[in-house]
């Protein structure tokens, strides 16, 4: 247990990296969906790209929403409607009728009688002979139905039923009376009768004409929805081995529905618990397989990210930031995707690390999107391409102006990549889709929100990008104003220095801003005591003669110290204040070594002394800075500087560097160093103005 403690002890940020690795294949794993994809991509109208395609299994074919919706249209617009007939409504009409048609008729006797003179028998039976025809009318009426007004769906009814006691019976909505006809009806009853009996009778009967049948709500919304509910969704088979489609033929109507039908059969056939976990088993290893890439390539090829856990994870978040944007994505519909910028990753990558990496974690990002996509070429052909051309053309981001240019690059990029696949898949234009032109066109809008979420970044992460660099590079920054004016030379030294760093390192593919805004840095330590240099000493006195060699080495060391003093306190960011800690690495303030030397040869001499603290340069900018920095100093004390002299210094002063063991921890190679060579000496010649000497 204790040797495995120390192992972690001593390997923890080895450790750490793999459980950021770990984390995050299970939490793409986790937003993975689970449900099985259908292989194939297709469209109605467009071609079948694919070989010719066999049913693999029995399926049934399912109507298409369009053909079910036809269904459900047809079934409510001829819905049947359930009338409900109520035999009390009759019931208490006639009863009400006899009473008040016996009060009337006593009122209308006593004031002018209907009948003729008579004996009180012949009356009476007079009375009950009216009373009869007029409750027999009354009853018919009943009887045949008053129909309460049903409202707009009247007319859009099929079948009609009325249920009497519980029995549903056949009928027709113009068999029953409605208010106005059974008063026509009562009226026309009454047509031949004397006026008196028409005005004694028929106000009674209408006054006791009411509804009897009613629209039952209730019953027909049963009805009709479980008419509705038993709608069938199929519509016959496929047999297993039946040709469905030819490669290149148009999906027609019923193609479209036999392959739609099997690609939902497929993906619910490999449904359940059995097949989840299959499925859970793959996406682990797919997705542990992309991640492992990642990891191997970090390792092998770019060991200071793994060593920094915080640029590790920076790393890891901006995946899973894509991973995850494109899954929500997905929920809305698979063509929402193009509108997904996913050119920021690669942007944003680059503005941090160099173009190889940005490129390299782009790639594995599309394709762990391209897990959840079916039949993903396509996509990942798109971001790929769109992604190479954003790194190139935002090689260096200075200015916001370059990314609006860059996003709009990137729309034509997205817009050609498209025509150019789908005329090949297609062989016409005729099937281009104008939606996809509008979400590129968002895609690339999108795109600009790089800018902010760069800045954003930097401040959590603590990382400087190309845009940073540039304010920082900016001569009226307060530090850099303060060097030139109290220590001009100096200042001029720094920006000779920039300049020919500067083109080195763009000559052997290095960050170019970062190496000059860290020569511009480097020397702010001599702002402390800026007359000790030689470059501030305009009056001819030279202060170090009045101290002993080991005091004026310890102020020219100590200008590193008070460097990282000096750009702490201003918060200039720690990628700055490496080159100020390497600039001189371990090297040997040689004039005052020697002059101690030559004054006291018989002493023992005291190195550590004469020596910087270090440390060494560990990257190709802070090790051009280191040669550009010593080149530039040197050259400022030749005499009648000419070609071989130039050549001469330069030689020397970095061949010294490299014997001396000052670059070991850097990454460059002779062959670069060479390199770096020949552009100081180009740069110096120009700069002393030295002529080549042409024979006479």
């Amino acid at each position: 247990m204790k040797k495995l403690l120390l192992y972690l002890q001593n390997h923890q940020t080895r450790f750490a990296g793999l459980v950021l690795f770990a984390i995050s294949i299970a939490l793409v794993v986790y937003i993975n969906p689970r449900e099985v994809k259908f292989k194939y991509e297709f469209q109605k109208g467009k071609p079948w790209l694919y070989e010719n395609l066999v049913a693999p299994f029995d399926f049934p074919v399912l109507k298409t929403d369009e053909e079910l919706e036809k269904e459900r249209k047809s079934i409510v617009e001829s819905k049947t409607m359930f009338l409900r007939k109520d035999d009390d409504v009759a019931e208490d009409a006639l009863i009400a009728f006899e009473d008040e048609y016996k009060i009337e008729w006593n009122k209308i006797e006593a004031v002018a009688p209907l009948g003729k003179k008579g004996t009180p028998k012949v009356k009476d039976a007079f009375r009950r002979s009216v009373k009869n025809t007029a409750r027999d009318l009354l009853g018919e009426v009943y009887q045949k139905g008053v129909l309460k007004p049903v409202g707009d769906d009247e007319g859009k009814v099929g079948e009609v039923l009325i249920t009497v006691k519980g029995v549903s019976s056949p009928a027709r909505i113009q068999d029953f009376h409605s208010i106005s006809t059974a008063t026509s009806a009562i009226r026309k009853a009454y047509a031949d009768s004397s006026e008196a009996m028409q005005d004694f009778i028929i106000p009674i009967l209408l006054s006791h004409l009411d509804y009897n049948v009613f629209y039952d709500e209730k019953l027909s919304g049963s009805y009709l929805k479980s008419q509705l509910e038993g709608i069938v969704p199929t519509r016959g088979i496929v047999q297993e081995g039946e040709l469905i489609i030819f490669k290149g033929n148009i999906i027609d109507d019923e193609k479209f529905a036999k392959l739609n039908s099997l690609r939902k059969s497929y993906e619910g056939s490999y449904s359940g618990q059995y097949s989840f976990y299959f499925i859970l088993s793959g996406q682990i290893l797919q997705i542990g397989l992309l991640f492992s890439v990642l990891f191997v390539f970090l390792t092998q090829f770019r060991k200071q990210i793994m060593e920094d856990v915080s640029k590790l994870t920076f790393i890891l978040i901006n995946v899973l930031m894509v991973v995850g944007l494109c899954r929500v994505v997905l929920d809305f519909g698979v063509t929402y995707i193009y509108l997904v910028p996913f050119t920021i990753l690669p942007i944003t990558l680059r503005s941090f690390f160099d173009t190889r990496l940005a490129l390299f974690v782009h790639m594995m990002a599309i394709l762990l999107c391209g897990l959840m996509l079916p039949n993903s070429f396509e996509f990942v052909f798109l971001q790929f391409v769109a992604g190479v051309f954003s790194v190139v053309l935002v090689n260096n981001l200075y200015k916001r102006s370059q990314l609006f240019f860059t996003a709009a690059k990137i729309i034509l990029v997205y817009c050609i990549s498209y025509f150019s696949m789908a005329i090949i898949q297609e062989g016409s234009l005729q099937n281009l889709e104008p939606l996809h032109f509008a979400f590129f066109a968002g895609n690339g809008f999108l795109t600009l929100m790089s800018f902010p979420l760069i800045y954003f970044q930097e401040k959590i992460f603590g990382f400087v990008s190309d845009v940073s660099l540039l304010e920082l590079s900016d001569t009226n920054n307060p530090l850099l104003r303060r060097l030139g004016q109290e220590a001009p030379g100096t200042f001029q030294h720094s920006m000779q220095v920039a300049n020919l760093a500067e083109a080195a390192v763009l000559k052997i593919n290095g960050n170019a801003l970062l190496v000059r805004t860290g020569a511009l840095y480097h020397d702010i330590g001599k702002l402390t005591n800026p007359m000790y240099f030689i470059e501030n000493q305009s009056t001819g006195l030279n202060p170090h003669d009045e101290l002993s060699f080991e005091e004026s080495a310890e102020i020219i060391i100590k200008h590193v110290r008070d460097g990282i003093k000096l750009a702490k306190k201003n918060n200039l960011p720690d990628i700055l204040i490496d080159f100020i800690r390497t600039h001189h690495g371990t090297s040997t303030v040689m004039y005052f070594y020697k002059q101690y030397i030559k004054n006291f040869p018989e002493e023992e001499v005291d190195l550590e002394k004469f020596t910087y603290p270090g440390p060494k340069p560990f990257s190709k900018e802070t090790a051009a800075l280191m040669m550009a920095d010593s080149v530039e100093a040197a050259s400022r004390s030749l005499d009648k500087p000419d070609h071989d002299k130039i050549d001469a210094l330069v030689e020397n002063i970095i061949d010294h560097q490299v014997d001396t063991g000052q670059f070991e921890n850097a990454e460059i190679t002779l062959r670069e160093i060479k390199e770096i060579k020949k552009i100081f000496k180009k740069l110096l010649m120009n700069i002393y103005h030295v002529r080549v000497q042409y024979p006479e």
